[in-house]
């Protein structure tokens, strides 16, 4: 299932961000700001870009500021934009105390997303001109998945399946139990005769049965390259059949495996395994006008 590069859920949003203060907060208030942190007392601070990458969470990031009761958050770009050492992708205003009680969780989000954002944006260039398409799994941290997979669209990649009910994969203990692949196909078709079914195959004898069976989308699972370019042949007497690589995936070979003719490349990495995109926040010692700290640039969209 391939979804379309939509906007993020607000209820799944803020259920994220409620889940991450509740963790901070569990303990009571923030003792470290209200020993030193005046009451009342009001300040700008700015997101900072410490490494060069693709921006994504900042719906998530002023969610986290208005649940928090930390002010306003504005920002100059959207997500999927690249982002370079000194821009400055958000400035927030509002009380101090509540600013710092929310500065980790904002974050945790930001940086996270933006780190699967910018790893996407690397797989996707790899490929780039190839007509194969990078593609995420559910290999994603437990309550994140909707803004992981989010993270995944702003990086320029599609998303497979958000669950195990919109769409089924036939994985290698399925034909365990079923006894072969076409009879694990074939069972899976008549208890949902409209549903996408992918085929898990780890050899190709499996693909032939998975194509002979009526499968339209067949996962060559740890397969070497050679035997990939086998498997697209072998679907070429298919033309519904699409072919999607997974398994053991590594970027410097990405366009290699591209260009055997598979039409998606999954990447569980992308969401289970992402380096966090360094930002920081910055407090600005000047309340008013609302201008960053430091004299980065602000607003300026620009190709990876």
């Amino acid at each position: 299932m391939i979804l379309e590069n939509t906007a993020l859920d607000r209820a799944e949003v803020e259920r994220a961000v409620r889940s991450a203060l509740e963790e901070d907060l569990r303990f009571g208030a923030d003792l470290t700001s209200l020993a030193t942190v005046p009451d009342g007392a009001v300040g700008v601070a700015d997101v900072v870009v410490r490494a060069a990458g693709v921006l994504a969470g900042i719906d998530v990031a002023r969610a986290v500021v208005e649940i928090a009761g930390a002010g306003s958050l504005s920002a100059p770009l959207p997500d999927g934009s690249c982002v370079s050492p000194g821009d400055v992708v958000a400035t927030i205003k509002g009380p101090l105390r509540e600013l710092f009680g929310a500065e980790r969780t904002l974050l945790n989000f930001l940086t996270h997303l933006s780190g699967i954002a910018t790893a996407t944006r690397a797989w996707v260039d790899a490929v780039a001109g190839t007509g194969a398409v990078i593609r995420d799994t559910r290999k994603t941290l437990p309550g994140l998945r909707v803004l992981e997979k989010y993270a995944v669209r702003c990086g320029g990649g599609m998303n497979h399946r958000m669950g195990l009910g919109d769409a089924a994969l036939i994985k290698d203990n399925h034909v365990a139990v079923a006894g072969s692949v076409t009879a694990a196909y074939r069972a899976v078709r008549s208890a949902a005769p409209t549903a996408v079914i992918e085929v898990e195959c780890d050899t190709l004898g499996q693909v032939g049965e998975a194509l002979a069976a009526g499968a339209a989308l067949i996962l060559l699972d740890n397969m070497s390259v050679p035997d990939m370019r086998c498997a697209v042949d072998m679907a070429r007497a298919f033309p519904d059949a699409r072919l999607e690589a997974s398994g053991g995936l590594e970027l410097s070979s990405a366009r290699e495996v591209a260009l055997t003719g598979v039409q998606y490349l999954a990447v569980g990495a992308l969401t289970h395994s992402s380096a966090a995109l360094d930002l920081s926040l910055d407090l600005s010692p000047d309340l008013e006008p609302l201008t960053p700290r430091h004299p980065g640039r602000r607003g300026v969209s620009r190709a990876c």
